[in-house]
């Protein structure tokens, strides 16, 4: 028998199944918007029918196929092998209570400043239950979050972030910034404060229990269960999110309040637990500073003393500081970009320069350099497709205004690399820079600015 033709064919049932997962899914968070918009100021008491075998299904297909499997050792494709089964079994189980969540797996992994990074990964069943309720929770704080926070939020990215930070800096009278860093934010997250912000909007307890199991399950670390008695995983998906409500209450709530009281303009710009605040005034920085510090400590946090730092900057800083004769206004970085202050090409005026961190792009380079040397004898087809990859995913993020010369310089450092790389493989080799200029021409993209200026994009992201 000959075969349909493709366009004849059924569609794939689990393709279906995902699309029909996403809708309900859809119509589930409307309805809670609309519950939100109804009452704004009260809790809402009726959120768990929501979590449904589509929303577990649509949540389940959102997590990364490769990601490590937690202490269950089960797999995204393990569990996939009997989908439809296994999630009917986890809807009935967390709707009458039996749902356990079990401890993270502690792992590891290196920082640029060469530490370590503690990350918990989840078992697969906590990590798509957890993907639900951040479904259903993300129409109600999405309605009581504040726009100068950016991380982790639908719609906004770190680009957004720094186009916000940028414009803030131009536009406003900028002359101090704030780079406040909370030391160990995660993990010092108190469980009791972050249960009393949730239960401000959210009234069903089997949602609150639910949040207080993935707190309380602990981490697996060598063998030894370690219990939480403070602190959020990183690497939890519904971490993020928690992350975001307690600061929500405990810094920009708070900070929305105080800027009103400065004595001239006050500009903040929050990812994650990373801000940034742009003062007019240096009084007025340092008087916030001091009421940060006693704010956070109210709610079991602190910022890091070494990596929190007040600096002249600005439109201005230069000027003052050479009437002053101090030496250039100090930097600093902020979501992998060094802010420096600087003037036009054509000396017009104070131009914001955003440049990629040193130390991160060094590690980028070699990180790339060890998996060359693993892949020494791979094809050079191979090695290029690769490296042309990771090219134009660095690219995509760093590849902003100002940053030319830092992302050319990258460019060019990992075509010398690929080079030794390819002339290692033969002690006779015949690899000229000529040979290699045309095969980095086949394979590597060229280095050119593919962001707008910030300006540009904040205006038409916020046209009012």
């Amino acid at each position: 028998m000959e075969g349909s033709g493709g366009t004849k064919r059924n569609a794939d049932p689990q393709s279906t199944d995902r699309t029909q997962s996403r809708e309900a899914v859809s119509q589930a968070q409307a309805r809670i918007r609309e519950a939100v918009t109804r009452n704004p100021k009260e809790k809402l008491t009726a959120l768990l029918h929501h979590l449904t075998v589509d929303m577990l299904r649509c949540a389940f297909s959102n997590l990364k196929k490769r990601a490590a499997a937690g202490v269950d050792q089960v797999a995204w494709g393990d569990y996939a092998a009997d989908l439809d089964r296994n999630l009917t079994d986890l809807a009935a189980r967390v709707h009458r209570g039996a749902y356990r969540a079990l401890p993270s797996r502690r792992v590891y992994i290196p920082k640029t400043d060469g530490k370590l990074r503690p990350l918990g990964i989840a078992a697969i069943e906590d990590k798509i239950v957890q993907a639900a309720v951040v479904m259903i929770l993300t129409p109600i704080y999405e309605a009581e979050f504040l726009g100068f926070s950016y991380g982790f939020r639908p719609g906004r990215s770190q680009h957004d972030a720094l186009d916000a930070l940028a414009f803030g800096i131009k536009a406003r009278k900028v002359c101090w910034v704030l780079d406040a860093d909370i030391a160990r934010f995660f993990d010092t997250i108190s469980h009791d404060w972050l249960i009393r912000f949730i239960e401000h909007r959210v009234g069903d307890n089997r949602i609150i229990r639910l949040i207080q199991k993935w707190l309380k399950a602990g981490v697996l670390e060598e063998g030894r269960l370690v219990e939480s008695l403070e602190g959020t995983p990183q690497g939890a998906v519904i971490s993020p999110l928690l992350a975001n409500i307690y600061l929500h209450y405990v810094y920009d709530r708070w900070i929305e309040q105080w800027r009103r009281q400065a004595n001239g303009d006050v500009i903040v710009v929050r990812y994650a637990d990373d801000t940034i605040v742009g003062f007019q005034h240096q009084r007025d920085a340092e008087r916030f500073l001091t009421d940060l510090k006693e704010r956070l400590g109210q709610f079991a946090l602190s910022l890091h003393p070494e990596k929190t730092r007040l600096i002249e900057f600005g439109k201005y800083a230069a000027e003052r500081r050479s009437r002053r004769g101090q030496g250039k206004p100090e930097t600093f970085d902020f979501l992998g970009f060094t802010h420096i202050c600087a003037t036009k090409a054509d000396g017009s005026g104070f131009q914001l320069w955003r440049k990629t961190v040193r130390k991160r792009l060094k590690a980028k380079i070699r990180a790339v350099k060890e998996e060359l040397r693993r892949h020494v004898h791979a094809s050079i087809a191979e090695q290029g497709h690769w490296l042309g990859s990771v090219m134009r995913g660095f690219f995509a993020y760093h590849a902003v205004p100002t940053n030319l010369m830092a992302i050319s310089a990258f460019r060019h450092h990992i075509i010398v690399r690929w080079l030794r790389v390819l002339r290692r493989r033969s002690q006779r080799h015949r690899m000229t820079w000529a040979r290699m200029q045309r095969i980095v021409d086949r394979y590597l993209p060229k280095a050119s600015v593919l962001h707008p200026w910030p300006d540009e994009r904040f205006r038409v992201t916020h046209s009012r």
